[in-house]
Parts: C-alpha cells; sequence; structure tokens
C-alpha cells in the first residue's frame, strides 16, 4: 500500500490546500527507494534515497554523533543497492548532514559538521514541504526585521554593499549566469544582515539560507524559475528603501520578496503534481 506525504500550504485563500506531493514510497511498512517522475525527467533513485536517509535518521531519533546504520544495512532498509546508498550518502555528506569516517561507518553530523553548524539542520528535511514552507514563513520574518533595522542602522559601507550585491545578482540575471545570480543573491541579503547589527539575526539569516540551499539540492531544484526578473526588481525596492531610512518601506518590500519568491516555489510545485499525473 502506498501513501503519499499530504501538506497544508500556508497562505491558501480556501485555507485548506494540500499537495499529493510522493515524498516516500511505503509498502507493508518498509520504505523502498525508486526513480520517480519530474518535470522533464525523472527522478534519481540516489536523491530518493538520500531523502529517505534523512526520514530514517529522524524515525529512529538519532542525534548529532550517534553512529548510523551501515551502507549495506542502508540499502536493505531501504530495498535498494548499495550503489544508490552510497551516491546518497555523497549528496548528504555535502550539505552537511551525515559524516563518513574511513574504517568506522557512518554518522549523524555533529552541529561542528553541519550546513551552517546549526542546531535547525539536525531535524530539517529538505525534501518535507511542510518543512519548506515552515522555512519560508521564518524568512519572512527574518528578512522583514533585518530590513527594517538596515533602515535605520546601515552605514555609508553597509548600503554600498548592498548595492553591489543587488548589482551583481542583476548581471547575472541579464547574462543568463545562474551561479552570478545566486552569488549576488546570497551576498544581498548577507548585506542587509549585515547592517541589522544584529549578530543574532545575522546567524538566523545565514543558517535559514543554508537550508533553503538544501532543498533546491535534494528534491526541489529551479528554485528561482520565473521569478528572477521579479526578485531583481523587489532587491532594488528593498535597497532604495533602506537608503532612504524608511523602515516600514523596507520591511515591507522585504515581505513581498519572500512572498513572491514562495509563489514560485508553490507554482514549481504544481507543474510537478500536474507532469507526474500526465
Amino acid at each position: 500500500m502506498f501513501r503519499t506525504h499530504r501538506c497544508a500550504v500556508p497562505g491558501s485563500r480556501a485555507g485548506a490546500g494540500t499537495c499529493g506531493v510522493i515524498l516516500l514510497l511505503r509498502s507493508r511498512g518498509r520504505s523502498t527507494v525508486t526513480d520517480t517522475p519530474r518535470e522533464g525527467g525523472y527522478r534519481p533513485g540516489y536523491e530518493v534515497a538520500a531523502e529517505q536517509v534523512l526520514e530514517l535518521i529522524a524515525r529512529l531519533g538519532l542525534r548529532p554523533g550517534d553512529r548510523m546504520p551501515t551502507e549495506n544495512d542502508l540499502a536493505r532498509q531501504l530495498g535498494t543497492s548499495r550503489t544508490v546508498v552510497r551516491e546518497a550518502v555523497k549528496i548528504l555528506s555535502a550539505l552537511g548532514r551525515v559524516r563518513a569516517q574511513k574504517g568506522r561507518g557512518l554518522y549523524v553530523a555533529d552541529d561542528e559538521g553541519m550546513l551552517g553548524a546549526g542546531r535547525f539542520a539536525s531535524f530539517f528535511l529538505p525534501t518535507d514541504l511542510d518543512h519548506v514552507y515552515m522555512l519560508f514563513e521564518f524568512r519572512r520574518a527574518q528578512e522583514m526585521e533585518t530590513s527594517r533595522l538596515a533602515a535605520r542602522r546601515a552605514a555609508p559601507a553597509e548600503l554600498r554593499a548592498i548595492e553591489d550585491a543587488a548589482a551583481v545578482c542583476r548581471r547575472g540575471f541579464e547574462t543568463g549566469r545562474e551561479d552570478q545570480f545566486n552569488e549576488g543573491d546570497d551576498a544581498f541579503h548577507a548585506a542587509i544582515a549585515t547592517a541589522s547589527h544584529n549578530m543574532f539575526l545575522q546567524i538566523a539569516v545565514r543558517e535559514a539560507r543554508r537550508l533553503q540551499a538544501q532543498s533546491a539540492i535534494i528534491g526541489l531544484r529551479g528554485s528561482v524559475g520565473g521569478h528572477a526578473a521579479k526578485a531583481v526588481e523587489e532587491h532594488d525596492a528593498i535597497h532604495q528603501a533602506i537608503r532612504a531610512g524608511d523602515p516600514e518601506a523596507a520591511a515591507h518590500a522585504a515581505a513581498a520578496h519572500i512572498d513572491n519568491t514562495l509563489d514560485d516555489y508553490r507554482k514549481e510545485i504544481q507543474q510537478r503534481l500536474f507532469s507526474s499525473a500526465g
């Protein structure tokens, strides 16, 4: 019997929107790995396996530093090959979620080894849509407050850093260079956080963006999508409000930016649902 992971879509007008993306396939209580459809192709088995390893860690209650099942045991539990599991482990190691010690086995990454060294990473599931949507809510609160504080506190050098980062992001969009766009996007939000002069917000913004990058690596790719053109203009609106010293306008522009980015995620999920159904 197969089960779909259903999740509420925050902010839906009906208040009860759901999305039936199949994140985990279980048969008689046993997880199985299978290639799954995605828009324009299929979802590789190692991505599904990486997702299921994270779910297994949570289900077993493993904590940072705990030893994990061996690759052979994982392959047996997930109903797949050791080769697929090995590729999944490589992904999770790159994300900082799993630590492989030669001759000793696999371990849940400790706080120092996790991507961003944040405790959120110990329970965040990059392919759980509930987690992704909650992360957007978290980012919205962060970005509004950092923009609000930056409008009050930014020094001239910090304003230039925000402007320069926005320019890098724009050039990346205009030249079709996704790496440059992403570099500018990261620098833009980091510069605003720095200008807030609040080290806790700086850390929180960095961690949330790193977690969101994980959801782009496993399962939710193409997050920039068609929103890139709007994102460039939204960055400009945030920058102008901060430079004008208008805290509420800056917070409003930041909220609109996150809301529109979330809408882009939702559209991508809907496209995948329709693609899978076809």
